[in-house]
């Protein structure tokens, strides 16, 4: 089973094979300014370590190679977001390389004037409920070791808060706490559970509306100390009603890798925007690089020619169960030969099956992800290759 000039021939789950023709590069720039339109963070993943991952390894990470995922955004003029949970935290990165991994990115980044936030939470309490005490000086704790390295903190959601909160005021009392400690506006996270069933009733209900409200009042209060707030529910309305309230200064960080370019274009209605912390741009960041620099240049429908066609792209990763994203984000950058494997922590890949990871190939190769697409069919026929699948 080879990849001829041009074509590939692949085989499908039901025994028959289809020939696929490779796209020709989009051709997007692989460096570029950093946008001014916008603010923008891709949610980076970790590259394991190969020779040492299982399902139960600590510290099993390729550490250079992980590094170099981050200088690719920095270069393309993005920024990292960096210890969030595309980098596996609570999937399989805790709190002790998480530590490494943190205080490694922040002084890349000061070396290369890279823009950087730093995800933290409470990962390093047992599971189960705890006080709020116990809550706030695990939170303490991080938001400290990120701001004593220079850098500032997204106040993720909390597994521990939501297993033993019960009403929106056990929220607020955390994170009153938490956010009057901050030396430097931080971004809040709000994560749905479609992402991390765990977090199912965050801020005290399971009606959007009302988790709203309670958001509000939250940053409210907190504005001067509060940088924006990231939402990801993938609920492009629940957002845009959020957005509409938030206090001045007070940005809305789109996580919604469903809707991601209506919901960072001007607003028809009412002119408004989102700004990005998204793991879909480390999965199309040159992509994204390109299309800000259209919309730096006012030029919206040019923004939207180029990062629409990744959206489709997104949906196949980002589908359900959502909190098995990250296997195509490593997917694909093994597929585009950034990292010369397809292992991660835990064995998260086994969260998506070889047929989901083949229609990945599939819709970027559609829209001409690869710059070397002869190369990308390659490594997808040594993984089926490598399962027993041929084409027929």
């Amino acid at each position: 089973m080879t990849a001829a000039a041009g074509t590939i021939r692949l085989p499908r789950p039901d025994g028959s094979s289809v020939e696929v023709k490779l796209s020709s590069p989009a051709g997007h720039p692989h460096m570029a300014a950093r946008a001014t339109s916008r603010r923008v963070y891709a949610a980076v993943h970790v590259v394991a370590d190969p020779w040492s991952v299982s399902a139960d390894a600590e510290g099993a990470i390729d550490w250079d190679a992980t590094l170099a995922v981050r200088t690719r955004m920095w270069r393309l003029g993005l920024g990292v977001a960096e210890g969030m949970d595309t980098a596996q935290r609570g999937g399989g990165l805790g709190w002790a390389d998480a530590r490494t991994l943190i205080d490694r990115t922040l002084a890349a980044s000061a070396e290369v004037g890279g823009d950087t936030v730093v995800g933290i939470t409470t990962d390093q309490l047992p599971p189960g409920p705890a006080t709020t005490s116990a809550l706030v000086e695990a939170y303490l704790e991080q938001l400290s070791f990120v701001e004593e390295r220079g850098g500032s903190a997204v106040v993720m959601a909390s597994r521990q808060l939501a297993a033993g909160a019960s009403r929106p005021e056990d929220y607020l009392a955390v994170y009153d706490a938490v956010l009057g400690a901050a030396t430097r506006p931080v971004v809040l996270h709000w994560l749905g559970e479609m992402f991390d069933p765990a977090l199912r009733g965050y801020w005290g209900t399971t009606d959007p509306g009302q988790a709203a409200d309670t958001v509000l009042d939250l940053l409210t209060r907190h504005a001067p100390r509060v940088a924006g707030i990231k939402m990801s529910l993938l609920d492009a309305a629940a957002e845009r009603a959020l957005r509409a309230r938030l206090p001045e200064g007070v940005r809305m960080f789109t996580g919604d890798d469903f809707h991601y370019v209506s919901l960072m274009a001007p607003d028809v209605q009412d002119g408004r925007h989102s700004d990005a912390l998204l793991g879909a741009f480390a999965a199309v960041p040159r992509y994204a690089a390109a299309a800000l620099h259209r919309l730096d240049a006012g030029d919206v429908a040019g923004f939207r020619d180029i990062l629409g066609p990744t959206q489709d792209l997104a949906r196949l990763v980002f589908e359900a169960p959502t909190r098995f994203y990250k296997a195509g984000v490593v997917w694909l950058s093994y597929l585009d030969g950034q990292q010369p494997h397809f292992r991660m922590i835990g064995g998260l890949e086994a969260g998506r099956s070889l047929a989901h990871l083949m229609r990945v190939w599939e819709a970027a190769n559609a829209i001409g992800y690869f710059d070397e697409p002869e190369a990308a069919a390659r490594r997808l026929l040594d993984v089926l290759h490598g399962h027993g699948l041929v084409a027929a």
